[in-house]
């Protein structure tokens, strides 16, 4: 099943999809510089007794989520394992000058001084190939490009873990990384040892406000409501000259809105890149 959505609720979207079905979903890819207005989210059904009783679920989701006639499309896929039929979209793919993301079932030959994170999607949001997850990449990678290189870093709402494991590669070590959804504390961990850095990166489920810090780098792709609510806090574990990467901003009045609100807070915005509909940002204290 294909579902074209705007690109603001293709995130959501896929999230659903993956709970009801229990099985991998796929991402249109948007290219480095495009500027689409829309996404295409695909998932597998299982074609027995409750499919169109899901069928229904998932339209009806749409229509509520979006306010329009969901435009979605059903095709049978015979003798092929609907579960990982998705894996053949997912390929290794450049996202910054040095990191590549690799499903774990690709073979790739890295190039000199390139940065290879492994990753194995699961239920969990971070797959790379999201705008905003790009984004958050970029900036991380720029809070290291800096002579004071971060050597403690706390990722909020970390996913499958793919920023905390940028942090570890690019020389960080002490990383820890939270989040309330245990199905993401299950797939970052399986990604951080698939790519040997249980000695760098910690995973937890714990609360936000068990980890005081102070923290050199706090990184945090989440939804903008939620960082605006979390907006005292990551402003409190910051370690002094520290830096906040903020990503997961529909680019325009949240993203005002975010730039207003830890502003106010005393923090100096250094860089706010956008990509289509999204923008992100890297603040110092």
């Amino acid at each position: 099943m294909s579902i074209r959505v705007a690109d603001e609720f293709s995130d959501i979207t896929a999230s659903f999809l993956a709970e009801l079905t229990g099985g991998g979903v796929e991402q249109s890819m948007i290219q480095p510089g495009a500027e689409p207005s829309a996404s295409t989210v695909t998932g597998y059904l299982e074609n027995d007794a409750e499919l169109e009783v899901n069928r229904k679920k998932i339209l009806h989701f749409i229509q509520h989520l979006t306010g329009e006639k969901p435009q979605a499309s059903f095709a049978e896929i015979i003798e092929e394992d609907w579960g990982k039929n998705w894996k053949k979209h997912f390929k290794p793919v450049r996202i910054t000058n040095r990191i590549t993301i690799k499903p774990t079932w690709e073979s790739y030959r890295p190039g000199e001084e390139e940065i290879i994170i492994e990753i194995d999607p699961g239920l969990a949001f971070g797959t790379g190939l999201h705008a905003s997850t790009r984004l958050a990449l970029s900036l991380v990678e720029a809070a290291f490009a800096e002579t004071n290189k971060p050597q403690t870093v706390l990722d909020v709402g970390t996913g499958t873990g793919i920023l905390a494991m940028a942090a570890a590669f690019l020389g960080a070590p002490r990383v820890t990384a939270i989040d309330n959804d245990p199905d993401a504390v299950v797939c970052a961990r399986e990604n951080v040892s698939q790519n040997r850095l249980d000695h760098a990166v910690g995973v937890s489920g714990a609360d936000l406000e068990e980890f005081p810090g102070p923290f050199d780098l706090v990184v945090a792709n989440i939804t903008s409501d939620v960082l605006t609510l979390l907006a005292p806090i990551l402003h409190r574990i910051m370690a002094p000259g520290g830096k906040l990467v903020l990503a997961g901003i529909l680019a325009g009045e949240q993203a005002q809105s975010i730039r207003q609100t830890f502003g106010t807070l005393g923090l100096r915005l250094k860089q706010s890149p956008i990509e289509g509909e999204w923008q992100a940002f890297l603040f110092s204290s």
